[in-house]
């Protein structure tokens, strides 16, 4: 079929949509589109990491690229070149990282544990000594309108200002000190012949360490990796050149970096970590011929639900959208109106700016909204996108539950300690080799350090588990697993099931029964009695009939209900989740039958079943040594719900026990896509009180582990909860004021450490601690390697401490942070972060995807949820 043919099957369900819907110009609304247009600046090049807005080929906006106004923000000016009118705009203020470290913390490293040499990805940034950037004000008499010019006039005196600056149209960055203060030149203009007047004076005088210096480093080095042929995409920079091609899956993966430059300990460095870009080798038009030739009844439904929130990458210009809708009244024989005020179709555009001839002219057009954030930027219309110009990036839920697609994909992007440092110092030597790059950099009197920094950390102490029996038991640190040393251990307060219910369709019944006699037989040796339970075998698998048996079943002694599902279909999860969390409160126990086809695991899954059966009735399994006395930890964490477009659910978990091994949840709800949650004081209210009700006294002590906080959002933790916080303590008392600490945990970073082993580099052991030199001055920070991985390169967990009083030295905050990553009861061994923040996320994880409501409020001192 070609191109047109299969366009025109596409079309015949839109009708004459598309002759008779009113045309709309790139970047605009439907409202907009009756309206006359002004003629737009094309904008300067964004160099900010975000998106770049850029005019197209002819002097016109480009159809899904937007127009932006241009900006004096210098993190997103290009150096020496731009447009005009810059000089009108007042510059933004440089965003700075909140200081958060406590006044009485004149020292954050601990002591306790065995020391270890490591390497890490940061290259420390060299300069000469008492190095500055010099900041100078640019004033023309009479005014010139265009930043090019502008640049133009200046460089016409390259003699006096030299080769290397970074000029915006006002304010212009040297490497050196001009001889005259305030320095005075003359130019001609070659328009109308008149004299020029230019009046350089200097502003500032900026040290290595200013926000200015780094911001502009970061410019700086945004450059040279265009010098070395990397493109930048979103955020990041990869080398397109270097692709990897996975034709059995129809992906490719494109090699790259993500880098930033920032201040750290003592010294300003470049972190740099590899990164991936995954993309579709396929463009979105040939999905959309996948969906329409497999049914073609409600081709434009599936389109919008395949397509709609899916992130594109347009490869003619190497940017990523989020689409937003798919306007079928609209093909690329639609016309808009460039810049200069002339009509044109996307196809004569794309033609005339890219030499890209458009094959399927009765292709809807994809839609992508600006965000608030591209929305201050001056873009206000939507932005149109034809799907044939687009490849999908990034992997859906359905590809990566695919065992095949991510075991060959993880052959290029899973990489050991070795091959990451190989890889670090080929980039950047690559660098430090390239002659336009000393040049520049030269100019600059800049460089980067040619090896990666070693530094000296930490080894906690291994922990003992302790279960039923008082002598607890040790295990492997390198392993950071116990599933070997707890089987045929009692569990330290085991839970009897003695009233309980099991469904499953007929089908499933033999597995079913499969099933109960391993539990039984796994279950004694745990302490734990299971009784028969009241077994119903369904005729058929649907919703109703799974609601129905619970609701008609389920009586006031039933403990539990375990499920067995023939597939894991979403929606009988859900259905199933809301009855027995919301409508008719009991825990519940979903299994899926092919979780218990394999005989030879059976026993296996059926000792991790028992464990959660046993936790959901309000058990414990294990415990470790938790020194403090009367303390109360807390973990909260966020998640957007998937049922309600802006809405966010928060989750808090607070400990009941000293072993910290119990705990009381409570969910809140929060509206436009906020991360930080407004419910805090609620909810914390609700747990003290607990605490006291199980305790007979309020805790001395509350450490609250957040999670869910992402980058730039640590002003609002500091200014809205931690206020919130602090108020809840005046509703258990006027002179209630327990000793606090609140830590934000973070598992998105780039900072990767490697071990010394002999002449190699490997992971380092659970356990490591890093707290100097690439921790941050203006936090009370450090990184804990709590994990351990069989492939690939460990990431640690960073906890940046923003509020103390509880008077613990630095040595009792992390490793009572890493005791706690070892009490998560889903998984015999250690996780990423501490088992609050875990609990936290899978509560917030069960009422976003499946509840969309709070849940009862009888089941919220159980772990229902796991």
């Amino acid at each position: 079929m070609t191109g047109r043919a299969r366009g025109r099957a596409r079309g015949r369900a839109r009708g004459s949509a598309a002759e008779q819907a009113p045309v709309r110009r790139p970047g605009e609304s439907e409202a907009q589109a009756a309206q006359p247009q002004a003629e737009a600046q094309p904008a300067a090049p964004a160099t900010s990491g975000r998106a770049s807005y850029r005019g197209g080929g002819k002097g016109e906006p480009r159809p899904g690229n937007g127009v932006a106004p241009p900006t004096q923000d210098f993190a997103q000016m290009s150096i020496g070149t731009g447009d005009a009118a810059q000089a009108q705009r007042k510059p933004r203020v440089i965003y700075q990282e909140p200081k958060t470290r406590p006044a009485h913390v004149t020292d954050k490293k601990g002591t306790s544990g065995t020391t270890i040499q490591i390497m890490t990805n940061y290259f420390k940034l060299v300069s000469k000594p008492n190095w500055h950037l010099y900041q100078y004000h640019v004033d023309f008499s009479p005014p010139v309108d265009h930043k090019s010019v502008r640049n133009g006039m200046l460089y016409q005196h390259k003699e006096i200002i030299g080769d290397t600056k970074a000029f915006d149209g006002m304010i212009l960055f040297l490497p050196h000190k001009l001889a005259e203060q305030p320095t005075v030149l003359m130019c001609k203009s070659k328009r109308d012949d008149t004299d020029v007047r230019i009046t350089i004076t200097l502003r500032n005088e900026l040290p290595p360490t200013s926000p200015t210096c780094i911001q502009m480093y970061n410019v700086i080095f945004r450059r040279v990796l265009d010098m070395v042929d990397m493109k930048q995409i979103g955020r990041h920079y990869y080398a397109p050149s270097q692709s990897i091609a996975i034709p059995r899956h129809k992906l490719e993966v494109w090699p790259g970096f993500i880098t930033s430059i920032l201040q750290y300990e003592n010294e300003v460095m470049l972190c740099a970590d590899i990164s991936h870009k995954i993309l579709r080798m396929d463009c979105v038009l040939d999905i959309m011929y996948d969906l329409y030739n497999q049914r073609r009844g409600d081709f434009h439904d599936r389109c919008q639900k395949e397509l709609v929130g899916q992130i594109v990458l347009t490869r003619y210009n190497n940017k990523t959208y989020r689409v937003d809708d798919i306007d079928w009244g609209s093909n690329p024989l639609s016309k808009f109106t460039n810049s200069k005020g002339e009509e044109m179709t996307y196809v004569q555009y794309y033609k005339n700016a890219y030499d890209k001839d458009i094959k399927d002219m009765e292709q809807p057009l994809l839609i992508h909204r600006p965000k608030k954030s591209e929305e201050r930027r001056g873009i206000t219309g939507p932005l149109n996108l034809l799907p044939e110009l687009c490849t999908l990036t990034g992997l859906s839920d359905e590809v990566r539950a695919d065992f095949n697609v991510m075991k060959d994909i993880g052959v290029h992007t899973r990489i050991a300690p070795d091959g990451r440092h190989t890889t670090l110092k080929t980039f950047i030597n690559k660098m430090n080799n390239n002659a336009e790059v000393q040049k520049y950099m030269g100019g600059w009197d800049i460089g980067f350090s040619s090896d990666l920094l070693s530094m000296t950390a930490r080894i906690a102490p291994p922990e003992k588990i302790f279960m039923a029996q008082p002598q607890g038991f040790a295990y492997k640190p390198q392993d950071a697993d116990w599933s070997r040393e707890m089987r045929g251990k009692p569990l330290i307060s085991p839970v009897n099931l003695n009233s309980w219910i099991l469904i499953c369709t007929e089908r499933d019944s033999q597995r079913g029964e499969a099933f109960l006699n391993a539990l039984q037989r796994v279950a004694g040796p745990m302490g734990i009695r299971v009784n028969q339970p009241d077994i119903y075998v369904l005729e058929n698998d649907k919703i109703e009939t799974y609601l129905r048996t619970i609701k008609d079943k389920l009586q006031d002694k039933t403990q539990i209900v375990v499920t067995i599902l023939p597939t894991n279909k979403k929606d009988r999860y859900d259905a199933i989740k809301k009855t027995c969390c919301i409508e008719h409160p009991v825990p519940s126990q979903v299994i899926v039958s092919k979780t218990l086809a394999k005989q030879q695991m059976l026993m296996s899954v059926a000792t991790k079943i028992c464990i959660q059966l046993n936790c959901k009735l309000g058990g414990e399994v294990w415990a470790v040594e938790i020194p403090l006395k009367n303390v109360m930890v807390v973990g909260i964490d966020s998640y957007h719900d998937s049922g309600s477009k802006g809405r966010s659910v928060g989750a808090v978990i607070a400990s009941l026990n000293k072993t910290l091994t119990r705990y009381q949840s409570r969910c809140t709800f929060q509206h436009n896509h906020q991360e930080l949650m407004d419910g805090l004081r609620k909810a914390m209210i609700a747990s003290l009180q607990k605490y006291h009700e199980v305790n007979g006294t309020l805790p001395e002590r509350v450490i609250i582990f957040r999670d869910g906080v992402g980058d730039g959002q640590l002003p609002a933790v500091v200014e809205h909860e931690i206020p919130q916080l602090l108020e809840s303590y005046k509703s258990l008392g006027e002179n209630y004021a327990p000793k606090t600490a609140v830590v934000v945990v973070k598992k998105r970073i780039n900072s990767r450490f490697f071990a010394k082993a002999g002449g190699s580099l490997q992971n380092p052991p659970p356990g490591t601690i890093v707290d100097s030199d690439v921790t941050k001055p203006e936090w009370y920070d450090f990184f804990l390697i709590s994990q351990s991985v069989r492939q690939g390169t460990v990431t640690p967990t960073h906890y940046n401490i923003v509020w103390d009083s509880t008077g613990l030295k630095p040595d009792h905050m992390q490793r009572l942070s890493y005791k706690l990553c070892h009490l998560y009861y889903n998984w015999p061994g250690t996780v990423r972060v501490p088992a609050p923040c875990q609990y936290a996320h899978k509560l917030a994880f069960l009422v976003g995807q499946s509840l969309h409501k709070d849940p009862s409020l009888a089941l919220s001192d159980k772990l229902y949820y796991l």
